[in-house]
């Protein structure tokens, strides 16, 4: 996978030099590149940004530096590319959208600046993505969030293959509980079932585990679900222990 991203601030993506990325990068596994926009302006002030017609408050991107930076890099790499806009208008990103983006030979990023865009430059973009709703002042945050999100599905990035498919969000529910050694560490013992070599009885607390997590902190996932009979079983004794727990107080 080749990834490029158009940013005002190059230096901000130094830390995807590092980890698992930055392995993966000496390992030919993937190209990662930041092209400066700026480099692409024509006035000696290296405007990127102007006033919007029509007024009103902020500065927006210019078309020309985006779409001549962009000409650059179709002339450099040219074929297919999925072409991402970092905006709070976009679509929120997911675990979904990371495995679909990995399946793509060339992704570039577009990171935005300043109050907004030049609405012409989003004829460059096939995608449109936001982190939250929320505002940063700039889109190199997300991108390097979407990156790193992105390059895990890769194969050979992580050490364990089966570690990206035991991730939260997998089979759509929230992760189980885990532990390592010691098995007890300040009076907090590693549950017995985890310890007793029963692989069945591990998969089975596992799941309900993962189920309860998801129903005290993301019950909006669940209404999402198919689950099979098991689970079914296993999501109502957690609803009827969280009853059980909580009817004291409501007493």
């Amino acid at each position: 996978m080749r990834i490029d991203v158009l940013s005002l601030f190059p230096d901000m993506f130094a830390p995807l030099q590092q980890s698992i990325i930055g392995k993966a990068l000496e390992r030919d596994l993937m190209q990662f590149n930041v092209i400066d926009y700026r480099q692409y302006t024509h006035d000696k002030h290296n405007h990127v940004d102007d006033t919007p017609y029509g007024g009103g408050a902020g500065m927006l991107l210019k078309p020309e530096p985006l779409f001549e930076a962009m000409d650059a890099l179709d002339a450099a790499a040219p074929g297919p590319k999925r072409v991402i806009l970092l905006d709070p208008a976009g679509r929120k990103f997911d675990h979904v959208a990371a495995k679909s983006l990995a399946q793509e030979a060339h992704l570039v990023f577009i990171c935005g600046h300043y109050e907004g865009y030049d609405e012409r430059i989003r004829t460059l973009v096939t995608d449109e993505y936001s982190i939250g709703d929320f505002v940063l002042t700039g889109g190199e945050l997300p991108a390097m969030m979407m990156i790193d999100a992105t390059v895990r599905f890769l194969p050979g990035v992580l050490g364990n293959e089966q570690s990206a498919a035991t991730d939260s969000f997998e089979d759509g529910l929230l992760n189980y509980p885990e532990y390592t050694r010691p098995p007890v560490y300040r009076g907090m013992a590693v549950p017995e079932v985890l310890q007793n070599g029963n692989h069945q009885l591990i998969a089975q607390w596992r799941l309900k585990e993962s189920l309860r997590r998801t129903y005290e902190r993301r019950p909006d996932l669940l209404e999402t679900l198919t689950l099979d009979k098991n689970a079914q079983k296993l999501l109502r004794e957690v609803e009827r222990e969280a009853r059980t727990v909580s009817a004291p107080d409501e007493a």
